[in-house]
């Protein structure tokens, strides 16, 4: 039978609800116990795959292609369960659900109303599909007290009657400021956030506190005595210089032992912690560091990039170096030389991007990368500049171009309108629809016997996740294979490129999938180690 770990937030947002998730994820997992992790988002897009970066950061895709909350790649990350489109859901899911139901008279008359209607929707989500699982952790977006939350919490509190006795458990991050003119950290905004939470019906039964230095115990026992917790159960989650020294950090505060005693379970085996504190250990103490820039379009909010962040940390971790990333907004270079901000680094990396702003200024990254022989990395919009820049510079077409910023002479890049799946054909129209109508989640590809992008797999065919509208024209690959711009992976039915390199460069690779959101701590993925492995051989030459 499962139990239910519901993750709350109060006094501000961005404390980190999806890593102390994650992060007691990994807990529960590492003594033994089978975890899922689920994400409620009280926005009303239907989800987060129109919204601006700078709104919400990373869109996180999932294999079976839900565009999600960037945490749920904290949670893939820290336990290394692929997530799916039942793992994250939105008010905008669920009212669009609900009204496509009213409307075809499902209701049978009845007044549809939030209560029960929304909140039974939000429970039959989070209950759905557990049958096989020890632990299901719900994390809530937004913070206690968001007009827009309230059905969320409605319906976790109604769960706490509806679950057998000892089913759930209320855990609630929150904040102690310290006030340097006092010299003290302060209990109140921690105490007005567990009111508001009680005056909603739920009674917290931790409290995960935040703080940049250790909580007195004078100060812990205030927050039990007001928030009517046991002492024991205030646990505070200091700062710490990498996320994945959380789960340790955590573990030594008592967290994950509280969480089960909370549930009446005494005699949980002592969780193996091993490969944590070697993760640990590796970025602690790494043998040497490469600079990698990354030149893209979201530069200024590094959450646009988070799972990217991620997988060249663990391309560091493989290769036992530290990777300092510098980050270039890509409109620079559509104004200056690029080779003021680039004759420094290791490796450049153009990630992905929608749009023209930017554009000129990537493929001329790409241009420098390739004439000066620096690792190049292109994902995604990444992998389209490049090959814009090879047909224009090597391939002898001045004009060519992307039909996504207008009519385009010589269109190397296009609209794709059909494609298949499996064996389904999909299609899209162009001014149709934008939510849900990309090429997304996870598709094979065949790489070429011999590539060094097949080298770096070791194996010939893959399976990556996709997010984008956009291809490459294959139309102009034999052009471009005959200046040294080698289609080393192709779709499985020959029409789509999936990967483009340049035999003759150290490292010039571009691929039209994410491969950083499958990039795990412990599983580099090898496109980043190998990336990563370049740029140390840059270093000497630097």
């Amino acid at each position: 039978m499962a139990r239910y770990v519901f993750i709350t937030g109060g006094v501000v947002s961005s404390l980190g609800k999806g890593i102390a998730s994650a992060s007691l994820g990994a807990l529960l997992q590492a003594r033994g116990y089978k975890v899922r992790l689920r994400k409620l988002d009280p926005y009303l897009n239907v989800d987060p795959g129109t919204m601006s970066p700078y709104q919400h950061g990373e869109c996180f895709v999932t294999d079976d292609g839900a565009e999600t909350d960037l945490d749920l790649g904290h949670y893939e990350r820290f336990t290394g369960r692929p997530a799916n489109r039942q793992d994250n859901i939105t008010s905008g899911r669920i009212y669009s659900d609900i009204i496509n139901r009213e409307r075809k008279g499902d209701y049978l008359g009845g007044t549809v109303q939030v209560i029960p209607h929304v909140t039974d929707a939000i429970k039959d989500f989070v209950l759905s599909g557990n049958e096989d699982t020890d632990f299901v952790l719900v994390e809530i977006g937004g913070t206690v007290g968001d007009i827009e939350g309230l059905p969320f919490f409605e319906a976790i509190r109604q769960l706490g009657n509806e679950l057998s006795p000892g089913g759930a458990v209320y855990i609630h991050l929150t904040l102690m400021p310290y006030i340097p003119s006092a010299g003290e950290l302060k209990t109140k905004p921690t105490q007005h956030s567990v009111k508001e939470l009680r005056s909603i019906g739920i009674q917290p039964d931790l409290l995960l506190v935040r703080a940049d230095r250790p909580i007195p115990e004078a100060e812990r026992k205030k927050l039990s005595l007001f928030c009517n917790v046991p002492p024991s159960a205030v646990i505070q989650a200091l700062d710490v210089a990498s996320i994945y020294d959380v789960p340790a950090a955590y573990h030594a505060e008592g967290f994950d032992a509280e969480v089960l005693s909370a549930f009446g379970i005494d005699n949980a085996p002592e969780p193996d912690l091993s490969r944590w504190h070697e993760i640990s250990r590796r970025t602690k103490n790494p043998e040497g560091e490469v600079t990698i820039a990354v030149v893209g379009k979201y530069t200024e909010l590094k959450d646009a990039y988070k799972s990217l962040i991620e997988a060249l940390v663990h391309g560091g971790i493989a290769n036992k170096v530290k990777v300092n990333i510098d980050w270039i907004g890509s409109e620079t270079f559509e104004k200056a030389d690029p080779a003021p901000f680039l004759e420094h680094v290791h490796g450049i990396l153009v990630p992905g991007g929608f749009g023209m702003r930017g554009t000129e200024g990537m493929i001329a990254a790409a241009g420098y990368a390739r004439k000066r022989k620096i690792p190049y990395f292109g994902i995604c919009f990444g992998m389209q500049m490049a090959v814009i820049e090879a047909t224009r510079n090597l391939a002898g077409v001045p004009n060519a171009g992307s039909t996504e910023f207008g009519p385009c002479e010589e269109p190397v890049v296009g609209l794709l309108t059909e494609w298949v799946k499996g064996n389904e054909l999909l299609k899209r129209q162009a001014g149709g629809n934008m939510g849900g109508t990309m090429r997304l989640g996870a598709y094979r590809a065949y790489l070429a016997p011999g590539s060094r992008i097949a080298e770096i797999y070791g194996k010939t065919e893959i399976e990556e996740r996709h997010r984008h509208r956009y291809e490459v024209n294959v139309a102009y690959r034999e052009r471009l294979e005959a200046k040294g711009l080698r289609f080393a992976g192709i779709s499985p039915d020959g029409v789509l490129p999936e990967t483009v390199e340049m035999p003759d460069h150290p490292w010039f690779i571009g691929v039209q999938y994410h491969p950083e959101l499958k990039s795990r701590p412990f599983q580099p993925h090898p496109l980043f180690s190998s990336f990563i492995a370049a740029a140390m051989e840059q270093t000497r030459l630097v």
